[in-house]
């Protein structure tokens, strides 16, 4: 995908309770597994890391059709995510699907290591930035 500020991807991760090792049951319930949905305003593309390979597709639909609502509608969160790109190298950690959402926004972050705890970090990100709007707006920050 080619990035210009005029048609920057946006991206949301998707959270499943989807657990198909016995060993991630043990992870808080819905937030077993992540992936990245992305769209450059004429693609939507998922980037799913699977314990035996890494499922990218590009999905052929209408460019008007909202993929993060209907993952929503299939009982997955979906929660919005910024895209950075760091020049820092990324610290070395294990391969997971967390590891892997969080190399593709560019999240340095060692102490998120599993889903819920990416989650968390993507939900005080949507704050801060939610709060820094309406603080702009002369609202009240704690109401957003």
């Amino acid at each position: 995908m080619s990035q210009t500020p005029h048609n920057k991807p946006k991206a949301w991760v998707v959270f499943s309770g989807q657990a198909d090792i016995a060993w991630l049951k043990i992870l808080k319930s819905g937030y077993r597994h992540c992936y990245v949905l992305l769209s450059d305003g004429k693609h939507w593309i998922t980037i799913d890391p699977l314990s035996n390979y890494m499922d990218i597709t590009v999905h052929d639909l209408p460019l008007d059709f909202n993929l993060p609502l209907c993952m929503q509608n299939r009982g997955h969160m979906i929660m919005p995510a910024d895209i950075r790109h760091i020049d820092k190298q990324a610290p070395w950690m294990p391969f997971s699907c967390v590891e892997a959402v969080k190399r593709v926004l560019g999240i340095h972050r060692r102490r998120i290591i599993t889903p819920w705890q990416l989650y968390r970090y993507l939900c005080k990100q949507q704050t801060a930035k939610t709060c820094q709007h309406a603080s702009s707006q002369g609202d009240f920050a704690w109401e957003a």
